[in-house]
């Protein structure tokens, strides 16, 4: 059989179909209400207003009144409506990020499950091997502590969303604080060998007032964010060091950076940078956002300093304490 009659006699190839991207439901049922309340309310407003307007340079006394009265009138009905426009747009943004919260959630819960799954699927398969058992059983271990590292962060911002979440203030030496980091990120420092990681710790820094769990809570969030979006080879600095007002935790990364328009909704929660890179991470959207609510309960503040291409510094400022250094 030649080559042509084979071309022939082959069936012809399924013609692919682009699926249209789905409509963002919230996003359209906004638009729908802004455009009811220009037709029913801004258009009927404006003609009030002209006529107000009119009467008010007729030269009646009345007519002067009753013009005023309906400047005044439409003057409340603008910042009424301006006021109903500005808390949908926010109702709508924030339904936006809370969907692609529970998106990004629910993906993170289940690649955890799934590796779950299969290693234990594997040591069915592998009964006796006693060598791929414990590499399962090491692999399940981390599995399990991912896992539960990111349902406990959901039930701390819970509590903190509900005003339940109590820390305990006590003074602490920030090398004491660094120290618990570091130690709380070796895991991710064993399974990055090409991070670059170290760390600078002032000397004769004054004490803290401090919640030392918290704090390491909040550190730990910046170093896996900057791992995760720092550069190749990622290179992470944290660096404790005096500042006029107290003491300074920096975490210093090498990735691309933020553009200064983002350097405030970043600590938002639910809101991740709009990059198709950044997106493709895995991420809850909330790690920057309990960051800035532990360091408000301690009475601090936490800066960003960073500009496209040039990496990122993200800054915790304590207070420290009056009673003397802490070495």
């Amino acid at each position: 059989m030649s080559s042509a009659e084979s071309d022939t006699s082959a069936p012809p190839l399924p013609r692919r179909r682009s699926t249209p991207a789905p409509r963002n439901v919230q996003r359209l049922g906004y638009r729908r209400i802004v455009q009811l309340l220009v037709y029913l309310v801004i258009v009927p407003t404006v003609l009030i207003l002209l006529v107000g307007i009119v009467l008010m340079f007729i030269g009646n006394l009345f007519n002067l009144l009753f013009g005023v009265l309906t400047v005044s009138f439409v003057l409340v009905v603008v910042t009424g409506v301006t006021l109903v426009l500005v808390f949908l747009r926010r109702e709508a943004h924030l339904n936006e990020l809370q969907a692609d919260f529970v998106s990004k959630v629910s993906h993170e819960l289940r690649t955890p499950l799934t590796s779950i799954r299969l290693f234990v699927d594997t040591i069915e398969r592998a009964r006796g091997d006693r060598v791929t058992e414990d590499k399962c059983l090491e692999a399940l271990g981390r599995e399990t502590d991912r896992l539960t590292q990111l349902i406990e962060r959901l039930l701390n911002w819970g509590r903190m969303e509900a005003g339940r979440k109590q820390f305990e203030l006590y003074e602490t030496q920030a090398a004491s604080i660094v120290e618990k980091a570091v130690e709380a990120f070796a895991p991710l420092l064993d399974r990055n060998p090409d991070l670059k990681f170290s760390t600078e710790v002032e000397p004769g820094l004054p004490l803290v007032h401090a919640d030392r769990d918290a704090m390491v809570d909040a550190l730990g969030n910046l170093l896996a964010n900057a791992l995760k979006y720092g550069g190749t080879p990622p290179t992470i600095l944290l660096r404790v060091s005096r500042v006029a007002d107290g003491v300074a935790f920096e975490v210093i990364d090498n990735g691309d950076g933020i553009e200064h328009g983002e350097h405030r909704r970043i600590f938002e929660k639910f809101y991740r940078i709009d990059d198709r890179l950044s997106r493709e991470r895995e991420g809850s959207g909330l790690g920057l956002a309990i960051v800035k609510h532990i360091v408000r309960a301690h009475r601090g503040r936490v800066q960003l300093d960073s500009l496209r291409g040039h990496g990122s510094t993200f800054r915790i400022v304590l207070p420290a304490s009056t009673n003397g250094k802490g070495g």
